[in-house]
């Protein structure tokens, strides 16, 4: 079993290359409430005033849990790295020690749920992909968090769970309804184009599906060794992947996440293949064998107008050390298509062990750390953002011009979201639900079979999958 989900964890890493215990004593995260003696703190109730800004926080913080020690579970990744930048300032304000375990990320969920199936509960704060928020929600790995937001002494008004960004807030951190963790980094997919031969040529950004393939028609060939677009589509995990990036705006959809029922068949998820594969028709000819890293290279090497791919990969387009086109570049979101607006979700969350010891202190951690106080700190020390307020901070778009497009893009996201879709399809065989998706899709895109039979087999072998 632990080997299954590691090959599928690896299989949803790969696609977004670019997801109750109570607290303390029982009533510590509860508004008004002292926690009692929980975590070693002391039995001073904590007011609101105490706690108004981040200086007298960490002042009551320290009264309550100086010396109390918390371990962590986290990926290796970087806003792991800013974290741990952060650290030392954490524990000189609350007297919180704290122990870093840091691990690749195929890792990090087997070494959660061995030590929750243990009940070992070795660790305070964990990590947790928003893709296995509904599994760690459903077992009770992790502590449901809406009476700690709510407490405003443990919470203070600086912290501002409302800032967060809408689609993080309520797709990749809840279950069941409940807050089970905190958005610390995502992303979703948007455009980058080549403004330079945009303005060239008079045209501008595609708000449509339609629009965007009638760029990518005019644009490939119209220079010598330029293409129309550039996206990832190697066959199998990849190409489905790909597929996904346009599909929702199509209204399709691999399995109907109400009932369950597969819909490759569907004429909305036909119609988006059929625009998926038009469309790769105008990127270079060797499409097929690309990843996200080789589309993101044919466009930062100049051999594409267009790229639709992961936001996370825009300090890369915009980096001139790396990038022959960092100057010439501009974002859009992904197009509204006949389905309506939607874009890629996926991100990262902490929250904290339904096992933990020392929820409180977890808290007080998961507070600063996230907190619209530290925000700009956390970013500029490498974190992603998810903050509206990052998002719309003149300093750092200055530096990021694509910050205003991410937003947008993360608001299209959010529609999907209200839908009740999520934009990864939770099924427990999804990795190779992927694989035969994308290995029919790449067979239409190289002429072994049209659209219609790609679909027709597709829709078989998927529902032989999900029984």
């Amino acid at each position: 079993m632990g080997r299954k989900t590691a090959q599928i964890v690896v299989l949803l890493l790969l696609v977004l290359s670019l997801a109750a215990c109570s607290s303390g004593n029982g009533s510590g995260a509860k508004a008004g409430n002292n926690g009692g003696k929980t975590d070693g703190g002391s039995q001073t109730p904590i007011d609101e005033a105490s706690t108004a800004t981040l200086e007298a926080w960490g002042k009551a913080m320290k009264e309550r849990y100086n010396g109390t020690e918390i371990n962590l579970a986290f990926a290796s990744h970087p806003s792991t790295e800013s974290f741990q930048k952060m650290t030392k300032d954490f524990e000189a304000l609350t007297g919180i020690k704290v122990r870093w375990e840091v691990m690749e990320e195929t890792y990090l969920k087997n070494k959660q749920l061995l030590d929750f199936t243990g009940k070992t509960g070795t660790y305070d704060v964990l990590m947790v992909d928003g893709f296995w928020m509904s599994e760690y929600g459903a077992k009770k790995v992790v502590e449901p968090l809406d009476d700690y937001i709510a407490n405003t002494a443990l919470t203070p008004g600086w912290f501002d769970y409302e800032d967060i960004v809408p689609a993080y807030r309520n797709g990749i951190s809840k279950y069941d309804g409940k807050v089970y963790g905190i958005p610390t980094a995502g992303e979703t997919r948007f455009i980058a184009y080549r403004k330079d031969l945009f303005e060239k040529y008079g045209k501008q950004p595609p708000k449509t599906m339609d629009e965007f393939l009638e760029l990518a028609k005019f644009f490939n060939g119209k220079e010598d060794g330029l293409y129309g677009v550039s996206m990832r589509a190697q066959r199998g995990i990849h190409a489905a992947s790909g597929l996904m990036t346009v599909m929702y705006n199509f209204g399709g959809g691999f399995i109907d996440q109400k009932t369950g029922a597969v819909t490759m068949t569907d004429p909305k998820t036909k119609q988006a293949m059929q625009f998926y594969v038009d469309l790769l028709k105008n990127a270079p000819k060797d499409v097929a064998s690309y990843t996200h890293e080789e589309a993101l290279s044919a466009f930062t090497t100049g051999k594409a107008a267009m790229w639709l791919d992961a936001t996370a990969l825009a300090t890369r387009i915009l980096d001139p050390s790396g990038s022959q086109v960092a100057d010439k570049v501009a974002f859009a979101p992904t197009p509204e298509g006949p389905g309506g607006k939607a874009s890629a979700l996926a991100g990262w969350n902490m929250s904290i062990s339904s096992l933990s010891k020392n929820k409180e202190a977890a808290w007080a951690f998961i507070v600063y750390m996230n907190s619209k106080e530290k925000a700009k700190d956390y970013v500029t020390g490498g974190g992603v953002p998810v903050r509206t307020s990052i998002y719309k901070d003149e300093e750092l778009v200055a530096k990021d011009s694509s910050y205003p497009v991410q937003l947008e893009a993360l608001n299209d996201a959010n529609v999907l979201v209200e839908k009740g879709i999520s934009w990864i399809p939770p099924h427990e065989k999804l990795g190779q639900i992927l694989d035969r998706v994308g290995y029919y899709v790449s067979s239409a895109m190289s002429g072994e079979m049209t659209v219609d039979q790609a679909s027709e087999k597709a829709q078989k072998e998927v529902e032989d999958i999900v029984g």
